[in-house]
């Protein structure tokens, strides 16, 4: 029975869809004017590992995560390159589908962007002018009236009282309230805009959600996600516009995956701290990257350090290890190992206590090769399937083990670590125990570990 923290309630919850059978779910996705850093990652590939189980568990999934290709950031950014703004946004946007498919992530049902979605959003802010809950400022931008939304603050845990203390309207501020958020921004010179009712301009960032989600999952869907720094104001914003607009509940079970930290700091490109996902890729393998992701709940806060990234190459390195070697047979339907994944996956999508579990599997592996029992490949394929629920283990394990990928340049090449093998082997057979300590050091040394066996001697990389 699977349960889900809900953001809105506080608490856990079982997750009953709408629709028996059938999932809508819509994450907020890139602002493309700059590369994906590992925060971004964070959210692509955890809500990825949530599209793959709901889907495992087969249920119907409609998965949408959108696109802003019309912001502030985006002008701002165009205009500091003297390009065009599309020509930037289908940079990044190409960059980005590059960046998730390295990690692994499956592409969304759905990839709606802001500027193909006008016409929904101008058919949202509509009736919310004329139904009181938004007004069009001298200013010529439209605004939605916090005021008139009694739950506003429910999701954020915040109080309308507390938000606007201290808050002043700038003497220069068209809006009524300092809550109020634009839906509607009137055109600037030079700035892209499209005609409305209101004059031409272009959308707020809250609006946008709201009008891509409804169109393509309804005005009241199962889950909706994205980073905790988008609870508030952005989410906040989401569920007032759209019960104000559909006069029915808009989302069941709110997602909210932690940050990726630096020192303690959410990682961000407003603070500087970040770290781009394909400057990360140079050193680590991108599979290493999205284990590092996962093995932590994905509500916990996550610390991004290099020993991190380290523990999560060796980590793999067991598991790819584990089954080397072994042949892919049919698994049991029913076991102790896949119950107690699917125990740790029903509590609120716990990768960390599901990975636990693959390697309780790895060492009961490594008791049946030891035993030459062909439970192995039982267990190994068992794993390779659990594995992949979690986007885990997806490559050759003997390609895995010896690749160099995502690895600094340098080291010792498959062919020189061959030839190193061989003279190590007539070393061995010719008694002179010297050489062949001499080169096994040498291969230690320049990160190789070799493994001795009744049917030759293999390698590895560290």
């Amino acid at each position: 029975m699977l349960k889900i923290h809900n953001t809105l309630s506080k608490q856990k919850e079982i997750f009953t869809p709408r629709v028996p059978g059938k999932v809508g779910m819509y994450v907020c996705g890139m602002t493309v004017y700059d590369y994906c850093h590992v925060g971004h990652a964070r959210v692509m590939v955890v809500f990825d590992v949530v599209a793959r189980y709901l889907r495992a568990s087969g249920y119907d999934v409609t998965y949408v995560r959108n696109i802003t290709d019309i912001d502030d950031k985006i002008i701002k950014r165009a205009q500091e390159n003297g390009e065009d703004m599309s020509a930037l946004t289908e940079r990044f946007i190409a960059a980005m589908h590059e960046d998730s498919a390295a990690l692994g992530v499956l592409p969304p049902d759905q990839e709606p962007r802001a500027t193909a979605s006008m016409h929904a959003i101008i058919e949202m802010i509509q009736p919310l002018v004329e139904r009181g809950h938004a007004y069009a400022a001298a200013n010529g931008d439209v605004y939605y009236d916090v005021s008139g939304f009694d739950g506003y603050g429910a999701l954020s845990g915040k109080r309308v009282e507390d938000l606007r203390v201290g808050e002043r309207v700038a003497v220069d501020e068209a809006k009524d309230d300092p809550l109020d958020f634009v839906l509607w921004k009137a055109a600037k010179p030079g700035e892209p805009s499209w005609a409305s009712p209101w004059g031409p301009g272009r959308p707020g960032w809250h609006i946008e959600c709201s009008a891509m989600s409804n169109s393509l999952l309804g005005n009241h869907f199962d889950i909706h996600g994205g980073g905790h720094d988008l609870q508030f104001p952005h989410h906040e914003n989401e569920i007032a516009q759209s019960e104000s607009c559909n006069g029915e509940k808009f989302v069941n079970y709110w997602m909210h995956n932690g940050f990726v930290q630096i020192n303690q700091e959410k990682m961000s490109k407003s603070l500087g701290n970040f770290f781009i996902l394909r400057d990360v890729l140079k050193n680590y393998r991108a599979e290493e990257i999205r284990y590092f992701l996962i093995s932590s709940h994905y509500r916990s806060q996550l610390n991004y350090s290099e020993d991190q990234l380290n523990n999560a190459r060796a980590a793999l390195q067991r598991l790819y290890a584990a089954i080397q070697d072994t042949e892919s047979v049919k698994i049991p339907e029913q076991s102790d190992y896949q119950q107690r994944f699917d125990q740790a996956m029903c509590d609120d999508f716990n990768t960390a206590s599901a990975i636990a579990v693959l390697f309780d599997l790895v060492r009961e592996i490594n008791r049946a090769k030891a035993e030459n029992s062909d439970d192995q490949h039982r267990l190994a394929s068992l794993l390779r399937h659990l594995g992949s629920l979690l986007g885990l283990l997806q490559e050759d394990a003997a390609s895995y083990l010896k690749s160099t990928a995502g690895q600094a340049a340098g080291g010792l090449s498959d062919t020189a670590i061959d030839d190193l093998i061989e003279q190590r082997l007539q070393a061995r057979a010719a008694k002179d125990w010297a050489t062949a300590d001499r080169i096994r050091d040498e291969l230690s040394a320049a990160g190789i570990v070799i493994e001795d066996g009744a049917d030759g001697t293999r390698w590895r990389r560290k």
